[in-house]
């Protein structure tokens, strides 16, 4: 498997996941302001939301690195 199909089957499984996965910031924080900022559901939001960031992230590296080979 290539490292680009698991990161996207990966952000696929977040997104069909029992807890929702935030699509941004501004969601996870509204959703922390109206439920007073504690509890379960939000911390799995966060670590959710976190582990998208991090495969978006390695994905970006990995699409700079693929186009500066391309043009060396």
């Amino acid at each position: 498997m290539k490292i680009q199909d698991y990161i996207k089957d990966e952000i696929s499984k977040l997104d069909r996941s029992i807890v929702a996965t935030p699509q941004n910031r501004e969601y996870l924080e509204s959703f922390a302001k109206a439920t007073g900022g504690s509890g379960f559901l939000l911390m799995q939001m966060a670590m959710n939301f976190g582990y998208k960031i991090a495969l978006e992230n390695v994905q970006d590296e990995l699409n700079v690195d693929a186009q500066s080979t391309r043009v060396q």
